[in-house]
């Protein structure tokens, strides 16, 4: 049994599935509701989540002790997830299959807490109704700080798409709240 108190360093590096488990209990809640910020798409929050926490634990032993945090390093994966599953307009499932886990079926009552864990940003009935490549870039853009030109390559087009996409997005949900009229 871990210790409680272990910092999330200790636990990812005992390497043992009790310190996992308790390093996914500590943060589940907060990738969930990354997820759901950024995909307004409970189930496939519950997808990327899934896949984030089985890319974590088959690959914690690269985890460096001493660098950036461990919830750093795993929002880090949830990113590069998010990125996967916007790219090709899907989840991976990869991750998941090679564990041999099966898909979660999400009731009603779970699909309910997870847009919770996603709700508390006023926008989000605004972002809801760009279409999705502004929304993605904005998203990328202002919610997750990320600089143009990363997004532009990984999107594989040019920072000035991006930039205009951000723009666009932003000029419209403004139009639509009636701010600069």
């Amino acid at each position: 049994m871990p210790d409680p108190d272990a910092t999330d360093e200790q636990l990812l590096v005992a390497r043992d599935a009790a310190s996992f488990e308790l390093f996914y209990v500590r943060h589940v809640d907060a990738v969930l509701g990354f997820f759901a910020r950024r995909t307004f798409d409970a189930e496939m929050a519950a997808d990327l989540c899934a896949e984030t926490f089985a890319a974590a634990l088959t690959s914690r032993h690269r985890f460096r002790p001493g660098g950036p945090p461990a919830t750093a390093w795993l929002f880090g994966i949830g990113s590069k997830k998010l990125a996967d599953a916007q790219r090709r307009g899907y989840a991976d499932m990869r991750a998941r299959k090679r564990l041999g886990m099966e898909r979660i079926e999400l009731s009603d009552q779970d699909i309910a807490r997870i847009e919770r864990l996603g709700e508390g940003d006023e926008t989000r009935a605004l972002m809801e109704r760009l279409p999705p490549e502004q929304r993605a870039a904005i998203a990328a853009h202002v919610i997750d700080e990320r600089p143009y030109g990363e997004i532009a390559n990984e999107l594989h087009t040019s920072e000035a798409v991006v930039r205009k996409r951000v723009s666009r997005g932003l000029a419209t949900m403004r139009r639509r709240m009636g701010v600069g009229r």
